[in-house]
């Protein structure tokens, strides 16, 4: 994939009380890029609930090209890839952003699959940065990808 129209990829999750914060941080880390000196950086930040429990959020910002393309290609792996191309339309918000949801418990399963849990939004190039030219940007990209895998 020589360009990546994507100037970059925010993930983010909630770690709930009831859950185990390595397994939640092991699941976000299924579509980050493995780096062999250092973990990619997941910033925390501890929230709380409506009734005083604590939340902590997970969240993940890839910039490096190379790193949005593995996320990406992690994106491939979806069993609806052909519907979320169909679905971008309804995906890509007026101010160019790709937004996904993802399945938390498939994600720490190694698994990728659209659902509930994990966030992902992806800020699309656009010239002019209108919807439109936003919606054939992500729609190239993710069809070369489909093509590639």
């Amino acid at each position: 994939m020589p360009q990546i129209p994507l100037h970059y990829v925010d993930l983010r999750t909630f770690c709930y009380a009831t859950e185990d914060e390595k397994r939640v941080e092991e699941a976000l880390r299924t579509f980050l890029p493995d780096r062999d000196d250092e973990p990619f950086e997941i910033e925390r930040v501890e929230s709380e609930g409506h009734y005083g429990d604590r939340i902590l959020v997970l969240s993940a910002r890839v910039e490096n090209a190379d790193d949005v393309r593995h996320v990406l290609s992690r994106l491939a792996d979806l069993e609806s890839f052909d519907d979320l191309i169909d679905e971008l339309d309804e995906r890509v918000t007026e101010n160019t952003e790709l937004f996904l949801r993802l399945d938390k418990q498939a994600a720490f399963e190694g698994d990728v699959r659209l659902g509930d849990g994990i966030t992902f939004r992806g800020k699309v190039e656009a010239y002019p940065a209108k919807k439109p030219q936003a919606v054939e940007n992500a729609r190239e990209v993710l069809e070369r990808l489909r093509d590639e895998h």
